[in-house]
This record gives C-alpha cells, sequence and structure tokens, in this order.
C-alpha cells in the first residue's frame, strides 16, 4: 500500500469520526493513528522504542 492511499483511509476515517462523533471522537482516532504508526513502524524496522526516539541510538552501537 503506497503513501497516498495510506493517507486516503486516515483522512476518510478522521472525516467520519468527525462527522458522526464529534471534536473528542476526531481527536481519538487521531491519537490512536499515531499510536498505530508508531508500532507499526517498530514492527516494520525491527528496532526498540529507544531506537526509534533516538535515531542516533543505532549509530552508537
Amino acid at each position: 500500500m503506497n503513501a497516498s492511499l495510506v493517507g486516503l483511509v486516515v483522512g476518510m476515517a478522521l472525516g467520519f469520526a468527525g462527522w458522526f462523533g464529534g471534536f473528542g471522537a476526531f481527536l481519538l482516532v487521531a491519537a490512536l493513528g499515531a499510536v498505530g504508526f508508531v508500532v507499526g513502524r517498530l514492527a516494520d524496522q525491527g528496532m526498540s522504542l529507544r531506537e526509534f526516539l533516538d535515531p542516533d541510538e543505532r549509530k552508537r552501537r
């Protein structure tokens, strides 16, 4: 799945959450999407949370 399609799906999900659930639901979906992004990125690249937050950590090893 390319980045444009992922962006489209995320935008539609946020739009539906905002329309049907209000601003609170919009914020909840956005926050959970960010958490999902971080977890997916960590799983894809096989790195720890420390390496994700500090990219120079991998270089120090």
